[in-house]
């Protein structure tokens, strides 16, 4: 009995340093702790192999404490983050042959100081890149960026009215008990340290496989078309688009608004930049989608980037019909790059 009391009040004293140690360094009470939020976006390293033209590339994909692209970096020093869903995360190729990582490799030829983030999250439409400055950006203490580049118009033309903007992008996971246990987690000091750890050291886990020289192949060089911008203006009835997609159109203008906003509320300015699938124009939805934001941007005065107009697209710019290869990601960045530099010239 004796040494089940001794036992008991040790265990009890144990317990009580826990919550002790939880409850003074720990984030119960920290207004930024990031709760329930990002959790599938923070802290990540995933291990992939790329195969692309005859090389294979091992590289691994990172998320950082703060939930951006790449290693770990000071708040205060993010001056320009690019948002936007898969096509702007580009989690399939190593850091430096994505489209932030060419930007940045121009910025730095060019001897302009600035570096771009990358916030680009899977699945993302901009009613996700709305939540993000709900829930995300707001807990990021001197987080106060000059610019937000929006690369949008893929995940917006085939967006569901009905979709919740929990659940754009999975910042928020649907589960009550998945977020219980998210919550839980971001505020220990335990788990918390734990799992910087892990990120910090774990070098080992399952690797994931891309060969983009096998999917490439697979499709017939017949078989590719892109309507450019041009000769879609000369076959669509422009009006008669904006007219079968006036509701889409609404949503996603709205939208646009809502992020020039809450660009402003940051004291950030917003840039946006349209997209194109292998098909180019010929997407109808996405053909007015484009359309209608550089109309609205020139009514409005907003800053953006026509790429839709500018790509004359190749095959081998895109790997799976949607996303890029590196050859597509270095061709779109050297055609946002002049654009961008302007507008970042006149800021």
């Amino acid at each position: 009995m004796k040494i089940f009391k001794i036992l008991s009040i040790n265990i009890l004293i144990l317990f009580v340093s826990i919550i002790g140690i939880e409850i003074i360094f720990g984030y119960w009470f920290d207004p930024n702790n990031i709760g329930p939020y990002m959790r599938e976006h923070r802290m990540k390293k995933n291990f992939y192999s790329l195969k692309y033209n005859d090389e294979v590339y091992e590289y691994v994909y990172k998320r950082n404490y703060f939930g951006f692209r790449g290693e770990e970096t000071k708040l205060e020093k993010i001056k320009a983050v690019m948002i936007g869903g898969s096509t702007a995360d580009e989690r399939y190729k190593p850091e430096e042959y994505t489209i932030v990582g060419f930007l940045n490799k121009q910025l730095s030829k060019n001897n302009i100081n600035l570096k771009i983030v990358n916030a680009g999250i899977e699945g993302q439409s901009t009613l996700g890149h709305i939540y993000n400055f709900e829930v995300w950006f707001p807990k990021l203490n001197k987080f106060k960026p000059d610019y937000f580049i929006f690369y949008v118009g893929i995940n917006d033309h085939i967006l569901d009215n009905t979709v919740e903007k929990t659940k754009d992008g999975h910042v928020l996971n649907p589960s009550k008990l998945e977020r219980f246990k998210d919550n839980f987690k971001s505020r220990s000091i335990f788990y918390d340290l734990l799992r910087k750890i892990k990120h910090k050291y774990y070098n080992k886990g399952k690797q994931v496989t891309y060969d983009f020289n096998r999917r490439i192949k697979e499709k017939k060089i017949e078989d590719f078309k892109f309507l450019n911008f041009e000769e879609a203006k000369k076959n669509f009835d422009i009006e008669k688009l904006k007219e079968e997609n006036i509701s889409l159109i609404r949503n996603y203008l709205s939208n646009i608004d809502t992020l020039v906003n809450y660009s402003k509320l940051m004291n950030a300015k917003p840039i946006f930049i349209n997209q194109l699938t292998e098909k180019g124009n010929y997407n109808k939805k996405l053909f007015i989608l484009n359309y209608s934001l550089i109309s609205h941007c020139e009514k409005k005065g907003y800053s953006c980037i026509d790429l839709a107009k500018k790509l004359e697209g190749k095959q081998e710019y895109w790997w799976d019909g949607i996303h890029t290869t590196p050859k597509g990601s270095e061709k779109i960045s050297e055609l946002i790059f002049p654009e961008f530099l302007e507008i970042v010239g006149k800021n």
